[in-house]
């Protein structure tokens, strides 16, 4: 049985009316610090948890989006959240008080490409007017979640990477307006055999490679035909394995590839390992520089391509690897 392909979608009528960023200290410190929409000082923003925080940045991000866009929650047909906490608990508890629609997605670090493509196209269908994409990450509660609590010292090894404190928010509408989502592929499963919590982005780069490859192939398209390749937090060590990847066909994408973990922190000054990662690495660099470029003529045509590192705790300590899923939204100011 033949391998099935998969297909991309093209999109005709679907368009980012409005897009905001929350971010911590840490990543406010970074090169972008200050295109960010707010900056939560001690991370916390007065919650009495890492989780309750989380919530918060949530809740802000989409807020921010909301007034950019003159929407109330009563305007907003569906919001698609998700995080890297169990029962995404950042999402449904940060947007629980909107009363909004809301159906709860998990792609890890992918899940704001997810929630791109999935709002793109219940838009495009004509199903609902407006749709918002929102996803956060917080390192403390991710920390806690997936490796070791802070308190407990552990040692980072130099291929691991620092979970972005930082939410995004997108709102889709059919409203005529640059940034417009053109196409999306949705990504498969990858294994590439890591089994290490902290090399996210080997893990990760597989499935980079080839959802990025079948867009390609299904758009009749190639590096050059875009300002700029973004990948969302393969971080130093992914990015060189996905290069890697593609010289083996032959092909060149570093002169167009920028990685949202390799930008989102100053490496040299801030001690980030291999880079930035989780759901609001690239959702806030998307929101905070990306998008706006788009909307304003400077970018024209871009691959974003979101990668998430789908890993369970449990399932590596019985010795089990790490599956890696990457999804792909073609944006473009025309």
């Amino acid at each position: 049985m033949a391998l099935c392909e998969g297909k991309t979608f093209k999109y005709s009528n679907a368009s980012i009316l409005s897009y905001a960023s929350v971010v911590g200290k840490a990543e406010s410190d970074g090169p972008f610090g200050d295109e960010f929409d707010e900056v939560i000082e001690d991370n916390k923003g007065g919650a009495q948890t890492w989780e309750q925080a989380e919530a918060l940045f949530q809740q802000k991000a989409l807020g921010h989006a909301m007034d950019k866009a003159a929407l109330i929650p009563a305007k907003m047909d569906l919001v698609l959240a998700g995080d890297l906490l169990n029962q995404c608990t950042g999402s449904s508890y940060g947007l629980k008080d909107y009363y909004i629609p809301f159906l709860g997605i998990y792609g890890a670090c992918s899940s704001f490409a997810e929630g791109l493509l999935l709002a793109g196209a219940m838009v495009n269908a004509g199903y609902v007017e407006n749709a918002a994409a929102v996803t956060s990450s917080h390192y403390s509660s991710a920390e806690r979640q997936f490796r070791f609590p802070l308190n407990y010292g552990g040692v980072r090894t130099p291929t691991a990477q620092w979970t972005a404190t930082a939410a995004g928010a997108a709102i889709v509408s059919s409203v005529p307006k640059a940034p417009y989502i053109r196409a999306a592929t949705i990504g498969k499963i990858q294994d590439m055999g890591i089994k290490d919590l902290n090399n996210m982005g080997a893990a990760m780069a597989g499935a980079a490679y080839d959802t990025i490859s079948r867009h390609f192939r299904h758009m009749g398209t190639h590096p050059e035909s875009y300002d700029l390749i973004i990948t969302g937090d393969l971080g130093q060590v992914g990015s060189e394995m996905l290069y890697e990847l593609f010289r083996r066909d032959g092909v060149s994408i570093e002169k167009w590839h920028k990685d949202c973990g390799l930008m989102i922190f100053d490496r040299e000054k801030q001690d980030v390992h291999a880079g930035g990662s989780g759901c609001g690495c690239s959702a806030s660099i998307m929101c905070a520089h990306f998008l706006k470029r788009v909307e304003s003529g400077d970018l024209k045509r871009i691959l974003f391509c979101a990668t998430g590192a789908l890993m369970s705790p449990t399932m590596v300590q019985q010795g089990g690897s790490i599956p890696g899923i990457a999804h792909a939204v073609e944006i473009t100011s025309k």
